[in-house]
């Protein structure tokens, strides 16, 4: 009782309360059976019980129905209870369900938002590495223009240098001639420009004139060829850049063609063995059908029939057929030839149980002739096809 009391509220305790009438008088026994005769009428032994207290009730036949409909009904409210917190406890756990579920999808969609980040970032991290790498390769290849450039100045300042040089060693040589005339032009007199056309000061002057015209030509000339050797100089460079890619292209281009070769020259081989393989089966083949068809034509000839014509123009099917013919000829003659057998043997021997032996020989050549037209067709429809592959 002590379990349902608390399952039941206090206020319904009393309404679950049952109340017995002790009819009897129970007495345990503490002391041993000897001498105890005449009281064993006034006691009531109780036996060990191992049972539970439901169980006795539902099985006892002493328990009243009311007791039976109050337990009942006291095991129902405790399962309403029972019920009543598993829905709030299911309930609960819904509500906690839809709240993680909340968390994880905002989880999922923080998931997917740093995912796309993180796709955006490597596709902003690969474009960046591209353009460093394109960077770095024009600039590489700037250094190294630059790197040709500097080499062809230094070169050049190497031979202005040295013209330099040779000229300054040239102007300290002509600075006698300078000397003298610069002493010779102080001891001329203030008129000599009046002298003739014949004078030798004339033809020295204009000697210088025309040298100096020569020499401001050559200069130009000089200048025009420096500017044109320099433009020639940049193209030859373009040129050679040129010549360069083009050379990395068709290496590429050739190493590719070289790939394909190979590729192209193991197909080769494997289909020239493949061709070796089906020459071959052809050639066992062929051996097998010439073979065949030598069969064929000695059969025919040994099988000849007029009505065919010469055996030389009649065609292979039709040989086939006149073997086929003549064997089944031969066989139907052999047929004939052993029932003629059998019948004179029955009428000059009626009581000898002899012909079953000889009927059951005749049906196994039947038998055995049936096969043999079997492996003909299969033959000559082999040999058609042959034919045919042959043709």
């Amino acid at each position: 009782m002590n379990e349902y009391e608390q399952a039941v509220p206090q206020k319904e305790q009393n309404r679950y309360q049952l109340n017995l009438d002790v009819r009897k008088k129970n007495v345990f026994v503490t002391q041993l059976e000897e001498g105890r005769d005449e009281e064993d009428e006034n006691v009531t032994q109780i036996p060990v019980i191992k049972e539970a207290a439901s169980k006795i009730l539902d099985t006892s036949k002493n328990t009243l129905q009311k007791t039976l409909i109050l337990k009942k009904e006291v095991e129902y409210d405790r399962v309403s209870e029972e019920l009543l917190n598993k829905r709030r406890e299911i309930n609960e756990r819904m509500q906690e369900l839809d709240v993680r579920k909340e968390e994880y999808e905002q989880k999922q969609i923080e998931c997917m938002e740093k995912a796309v980040k993180y796709e955006k970032f490597l596709k902003d991290g690969e474009a960046k590495r591209r353009r460093t790498i394109i960077k770095y390769q024009t600039e590489a290849r700037q250094n190294e223009l630059r790197q040709m450039e500097i080499a062809e100045l230094t070169a050049q300042l190497e031979i202005k240098r040295n013209r330099q040089h040779k000229l300054h060693e040239r102007v300290a040589k002509n600075k006698i001639y300078d000397d003298y005339l610069m002493r010779i032009v102080d001891n001329v007199p203030e008129n000599y420009l009046e002298y003739g056309v014949d004078s030798p000061v004339k033809a020295i002057m204009r000697r210088y004139e025309t040298l100096s015209l020569t020499n401001e030509s050559l200069v130009n000339n000089l200048t025009s060829l420096s500017d044109e050797q320099e433009k020639k100089q940049h193209f030859l460079e373009m040129l050679k850049r040129q010549h360069d890619t083009s050379k990395l292209m068709m290496n590429s281009e050739l190493s590719e063609l070289q790939i394909k070769y190979d590729t192209i020259q193991e197909k080769n081989k494997q289909l020239e063995l493949n061709f070796n393989l089906d020459k071959s089966q052809y050639r066992n083949q062929s051996t097998e059908v010439a073979s065949l068809l030598l069969a064929i034509a000695n059969l025919a000839e040994q099988c000849h029939m007029k009505y065919y014509g010469p055996i030389a123009k009649v065609e292979m099917l039709q040989k086939l057929d006149m073997i086929k013919e003549y064997i089944l000829e031969k066989s139907q003659v052999e047929k004939l030839a052993s029932n003629l057998s059998e019948m004179r043997f029955s009428m000059t021997n009626p009581n000898e149980p002899d012909t079953k032996p000889k009927k059951e020989s005749n049906k196994e050549s039947l038998k055995n002739s049936s096969p043999n037209t079997a492996n003909m067709n299969r033959r000559k429809s082999r040999v058609s096809n042959m034919g045919s592959k042959m043709e």
